[in-house]
């Protein structure tokens, strides 16, 4: 399906739409539909629901504005519908200090049932950046997402690319920085009572 036509991004603003995407199973259709539209029965197919299920879970994205029908056709005397997603993207609110991130939930949780015998990259790497560094780095991830999901093609394999680059809360990095000075202290306390000795 092109989607030059779809806007680039859809905002969650509503409690009806947090709720739409923070649900895991509708997470997933999303993620069916983010290439090509189908129908209830394909979306069942490829995400291993039940026909109503899955026409529970696409009522309330569409309900929420996410999904979309785009075309119908009759098969049978019955009409398909067929949905696709309703914008390239979907930009999710700040979940707040000590809110959970739905992104990174899903992104967990699609990561943990991706197959273990499969090919996947997963690294975490603690920084210490400046505020230039880390909005350049930021930019660069991005720009990064952004060519590689303009080269999905959707006759080939789903890939996930997921990234957070954040910084710590301010009370952990006090917590760790109070435990390495102890810990220095303690040594040079240790290494003063054996010079003594």
């Amino acid at each position: 399906m092109p989607t030059d036509d779809l806007p680039e991004t859809f905002h969650v603003t509503t409690d009806e739409q947090l709720r739409a995407v923070s649900n895991l199973t509708r997470h997933r259709i999303m993620a069916v539909l983010r290439f090509e539209p189908a129908t209830i029965t394909q979306i069942a197919e490829r995400v291993g629901l039940a026909k109503g299920s899955s026409s529970y879970h696409v009522r309330l994205l569409e309900r929420a504005g996410l999904v979309k029908v785009v075309r119908t056709r009759k098969v049978r005397g019955v009409t398909e519908r067929y949905y696709a997603m309703a914008a390239r993207s979907i930009a999710l609110p700040d979940p707040g200090e000590g809110g959970p991130d739905v992104l990174m939930r899903h992104a967990v949780a699609d990561l943990e049932a991706s197959p273990a015998d499969g090919e996947r990259h997963v690294r975490m790497a603690h920084l210490r950046l400046t505020d230039e560094q880390f909005a350049e780095l930021g930019e660069r991830l991005q720009a990064l997402a952004d060519e590689y999901r303009e080269l999905s093609d959707p006759s080939l394999p789903d890939a996930s690319l997921v990234f957070a680059l954040f910084h710590p809360r301010a009370h952990e990095q006090a917590v760790q920085t109070e435990q390495a000075a102890q810990a220095v202290q303690a040594e040079q306390a240790a290494q003063a009572e054996g010079d003594a000795k």
